[in-house]
């Protein structure tokens, strides 16, 4: 079958885009899904409007299946939150979105950037270890569990510069 029929059938080419205050609500039940505490349709509203807050959209066809938002600050930045809808993980969406962002971030000027991610999050892990991040700290019972668990936190670099 030719490949954009292919394309057009499964919903269309990924697209990596910078979202808007339309799509908060569905950022945030994507971070609700994915997340022991999930973020509210304001808390996105609020940080798409902010100048140093950069949020990406990864759109599959029509649909919203994942997003990343960054905190900059002079020129370093933080990954605040990455995550894509559990039915299109697998597929390499995560890490067009993150290299997608991160070339974005570079544009901006942000020579650093950091994270933190839950140690025993594997996907995770794999995915930041991939794309040139290292860990250069370690936060202990950083992430509180629903059930009281608490689980540590890696502290990750990658320059980009």
């Amino acid at each position: 079958m030719m490949r954009w029929l292919l394309e057009w059938w499964r919903g269309g080419t990924a697209a990596v885009e910078p979202a808007s205050v339309r799509d908060a609500a569905r950022l945030a039940q994507l971070h609700g899904a994915s997340f022991a505490r999930g973020w509210g349709e304001g808390e996105f509203e609020s940080m798409v409007s902010e100048r140093n807050t950069l949020v990406h959209r990864l759109r599959q066809g029509r649909r919203t299946v994942g997003f990343a938002v960054s905190r900059i600050g002079a020129d370093e930045a933080e990954i605040l939150s990455i995550a894509v809808d559990e039915a299109y993980r697998g597929r390499g969406f995560s890490r067009t979105l993150l290299m997608t962002h991160l070339g974005h971030l570079a544009g901006r000027g942000v020579r650093t950037i950091f994270l933190e991610v839950e140690e025993n999050n594997q996907p995770a892990r794999r995915l930041y270890d991939g794309a040139g991040f290292v860990v250069v700290g370690r936060r202990e019972r950083y992430y509180k569990q629903p059930n009281g668990e608490q689980l540590n936190a890696l502290l990750m670099r990658r320059d980009l510069s």
